[in-house]
């Protein structure tokens, strides 16, 4: 994709952008903090499919209601569906997967309030800290567990070139970087050389993430009357 950045384009950009050089030392200080801010806005503002992650690296603990989220692949921010696979020695390749409901802490602990208390192939799970969730009932058997969630991928720098972000938005990627950039250059406020600096970076970047956000509800099939299609008048415009 002609369009597409990696790390040396994307630090040339912003060093034309900024007036400034790699030979800057302020520059390279502030350069890991503003990578961080843009991929952190960016990432917490969208919801990208490259970003959902499925792994199926664990298993559930029989008689244990506590399940501890895999690592294997990154650390899972959002948990979006856990699957438990039948029978116990099966892989989610060739076994039947039972998708467990969302449910309330109070009502496990209510109705399993305990790892003697109702054991089986669990139905209910529910988010307790960040790291774990509590299962109900209780597992009766090691059941392999596939979970689909949302993981941050690796950050931009000179060992990991390329990533979603610059391949597949590097506009959006620019004009966040921007934003940090015009706090860098003190380009805030009305005493700053240049105080609409930030202002219209933000708004750009404003017009960008809604236009990257349509074309992930178009991928999603969650786009209007959930279809992919761009919305598009409901009648054909007068003549």
């Amino acid at each position: 994709m002609a369009s597409d950045l990696n790390y040396t384009t994307y630090i040339a950009q912003i060093t034309n952008l900024m007036l400034t050089s790699t030979a800057d030392v302020n520059f390279n200080t502030m350069l890991p903090g503003m990578i961080d801010y843009a991929e952190q806005r960016i990432y917490r503002e969208g919801d990208f499919l490259a970003t959902c992650i499925t792994d199926t690296s664990t298993n559930v603990v029989a008689n244990q209601r506590i399940f501890s989220y895999p690592t294997t692949l990154g650390s899972f921010l959002v948990v979006d569906q856990i699957n438990i696979i039948t029978p116990v020695t099966a892989l989610s390749s060739n076994g039947t997967r039972v998708p467990l409901q969302v449910a309330s802490k109070m009502f496990i602990d209510m109705v399993y309030p305990n790892n003697s208390s109702g054991t089986g192939v669990p139905k209910f799970f529910s988010p307790a800290t960040s790291t774990y969730a509590t299962l109900g009932p209780v597992p009766d058997q090691s059941y392999n567990v596939e979970i689909i969630g949302t993981q941050r991928p690796l950050a931009l720098s000179v060992s990991n070139s390329s990533t979603f972000l610059t391949q597949t938005l590097p506009d959006l990627f620019i004009a966040a970087s921007m934003i940090f950039a015009s706090g860098y250059q003190k380009n805030f406020g009305s005493q700053a050389d240049n105080a609409q600096m930030a202002v219209s970076w933000d708004s750009q970047y404003d017009k960008l993430l809604a236009s990257a956000n349509m074309e992930e509800a178009r991928k999603k099939y969650t786009a209007p009357a959930w279809q992919a299609q761009v919305p598009n008048p409901a009648t054909p415009p007068r003549a």
